[in-house]
């Protein structure tokens, strides 16, 4: 069982025309449902004016979709460009919900949801916090003249 995780986001609305509108979301995954069934992470639309200010979408679907374009049932979700994810929300009698969002954000969201462990203690640090990668030749190259002989 794993812990909730809320985080605050910032999302776009988008529109038919070319007018993006900012909400802020709060991002949501709880403890898993009984017969352990993993719980869907919940976007929560504080003040928007939805007939509901929750949509809920697969955590596995979200992650899917940071890097390909997925569907299942009335949510899509796919990466726009490098930097930004769209999720698409379907309702009936509504019209379809577009929300914009930073990709690193929902990226930082879901590695906390990974990263709980039972009864909300922290499971090993390394999923949340990676270590920077050690400097490699290629990256540690220098400039200017190597000296390779005695001092002169």
């Amino acid at each position: 069982m794993t812990a909730a995780v809320e985080q605050r986001a910032r999302g776009y609305i988008v529109t038919d025309g070319n007018d993006h509108f900012a909400v802020p979301v709060l991002l949501r995954y709880g403890p898993e449902a009984a017969g352990g069934e993993e719980c869907p992470v919940v976007l929560h639309f504080p003040g928007a004016g939805f007939a509901s200010p929750d949509r809920e979408i697969p955590r596995a679907l979200l992650e899917a979709g940071l890097r390909t374009t997925c569907t299942e049932g009335a949510v899509r979700v796919w990466p726009c460009g490098r930097v930004q994810t769209v999720v698409e929300f379907h309702a009936p009698g509504e019209e379809p919900l577009v929300i914009q969002f930073d990709a690193v954000v929902l990226i930082r969201f879901l590695r906390r949801t990974h990263a709980e462990g039972p009864a909300g203690e922290p499971a090993v640090a390394a999923a949340a916090h990676e270590p920077a990668p050690a400097p490699t030749a290629a990256t540690t190259r220098t400039t200017g003249t190597t000296r390779t002989g005695a001092p002169g």
